[in-house]
């Protein structure tokens, strides 16, 4: 127990957890809460902890990305970088099973946008970058809300209602 307490506090000030890195310092984030998500997630959604590599960026950092990979001149505040290309699942459970012990991608989360965001919705920024995480998923298994005819919400909303999330 005494090494789990070294290590969150090694996490805080690294800025890194095992499977989460924070490279923006305008907000401080707690990444012990959000890796424990990301456990429960993984875990409800048969995942195993390695399949996804989450990092917190800068809005600077986010626009670059958005601007070079989906040629949208602007922040964002998630982008999934999927390890290959997927369709979408016919279901998510089966997706899992197809998938497992495979790396998913990459998913970057902007924090600042996050904690706009929870102010809108009344959630904390802590709970929004677990939506946002939770999202960022779902495309890395092939889901596209741009083109599914609201199958990737619908998913969606029951894994929240299922993981704890507004």
């Amino acid at each position: 127990m005494a090494a789990n307490k070294r290590e969150s506090r090694a996490s805080q000030q690294t800025g890194r957890s095992r499977n989460i890195e924070n490279a923006q310092t305008r907000l401080e984030i707690s990444l012990p809460a959000v890796e424990r998500f990301f456990v429960r997630m993984n875990r409800e959604m048969g995942l195993r902890s390695g399949a996804t590599f989450v990092r917190l960026v800068t809005d600077a950092e986010m626009k670059r990305l958005n601007t070079r990979f989906r040629h949208k001149h602007k922040t964002t505040d998630v982008l999934s970088f999927p390890s290959e290309t997927r369709t979408t699942p016919s279901s998510i459970k089966r997706r899992t099973i197809e998938l497992r012990g495979t790396f998913l991608g990459d998913i970057a989360i902007s924090p600042t946008l996050a904690q706009r965001n929870a102010i809108a919705f009344g959630r904390s920024t802590s709970e929004e970058i677990c939506v946002l995480l939770l999202h960022g998923v779902l495309h890395l298994l092939g889901y596209d809300h741009e083109n599914d005819c609201g199958q990737m919400e619908r998913v969606e909303a029951k894994l929240r209602r299922r993981l704890g999330l507004s």
